[in-house]
């Protein structure tokens, strides 16, 4: 087995997996860690957990490339989201404009993709995060919530196929369906809009079962499929009663309140491969 760094940079998107992640590293032994956050994304809370915290604009690419390199880092990992809508509302530097210039399409692979070139370029490597963050990985067999019906279990076994298909487009990777039909496919909206989209197509009884999934080749470095309280509640409350995600991909965020919220909606959350 490979060692852990012991030092390490962190690119820390919104919501609760940055930190998370250095929760779960610092118990693991990870002596230094060092963040890049964004203003109106990151969550101010992870400065408790890191030994420094840069603060910068989405499309800095420049100032959190030197966040690294002007710290003696050689290694970094990238968390949590960054609203779509900021990726083209960003003011970029010139590194940014650059790297935009160059790039014939621009989904989330191939842009994170490029960023991980230009930190490589100044000799940052980066990595994936799952080392630290198997505990968060729910495997095969793993289910919470009502038990599925005949009809639903169809109907994740069909939707599994589908985004599958979808995820090696490059289109999205969730897919809503209900009694075989395709509700929604999700695009650029992200993984929560395409649920609400789905729920709400399902009428006003709900029962609409979702899927999501890591394509082939998924790279873990900066895109680790993820869901956690916000998901489920919107599962909730968009009328999709079930949410099956893939088994050992896929990282469960807040276990706790995602229990009591099952538990209290009566939606089911489970895994599929």
């Amino acid at each position: 087995m490979t060692a852990l760094p012991e030092e390490l940079g962190l690119i820390a998107g919104n919501r609760s997996l940055p930190l998370e992640f250095a929760r779960l590293a610092r118990q693991q032994g990870l002596r230094r860690l060092v963040a890049v956050a964004f203003e109106g994304e990151t969550d101010p809370a992870l400065a408790q957990w890191v030994d420094d915290i840069v603060w910068l604009r989405v499309g800095q690419l420049g100032k959190l490339i030197a966040a690294f390199t002007d710290r003696g880092l050689r290694q970094c990992v990238m968390l949590g989201q960054i609203a779509p809508k900021n990726l083209f509302d960003l003011r970029p530097d010139f590194r940014t404009m650059a790297l935009l210039f160059r790039l014939r399409e621009k989904n989330a692979h191939t842009l994170f993709g490029a960023i991980a070139d230009e930190l490589a370029r100044d000799g940052v490597e980066l990595i994936p995060a799952t080392p630290w963050l198997k505990p968060l990985m729910p495997g095969p067999g793993f289910a919470l919530g009502p038990r599925l019906s005949g009809d639903q279990r169809a109907d994740v076994d069909y939707a599994y196929r589908l985004a599958k298909e979808v995820s090696r487009l490059d289109i999205g990777q969730t897919v809503v369906v209900k009694d075989g039909a395709v509700l929604a496919v999700e695009g650029f909206e992200g993984t929560d809009e395409c649920l609400t989209r789905g729920g709400r197509l399902a009428g006003p009884k709900g029962g609409a079962v979702a899927v999501k999934v890591a394509k082939a080749g998924h790279d873990m470095r900066f895109d680790i499929p993820t869901i956690g309280a916000t998901t489920l509640e919107t599962c909730a409350a968009s009328g999709v009663g079930v949410l099956a995600v893939e088994a050992d991909r896929t990282l469960l965020l807040e276990r706790d309140q995602v229990e009591a919220l099952l538990a209290r909606r009566r939606v089911t959350l489970t895994t599929v491969s």
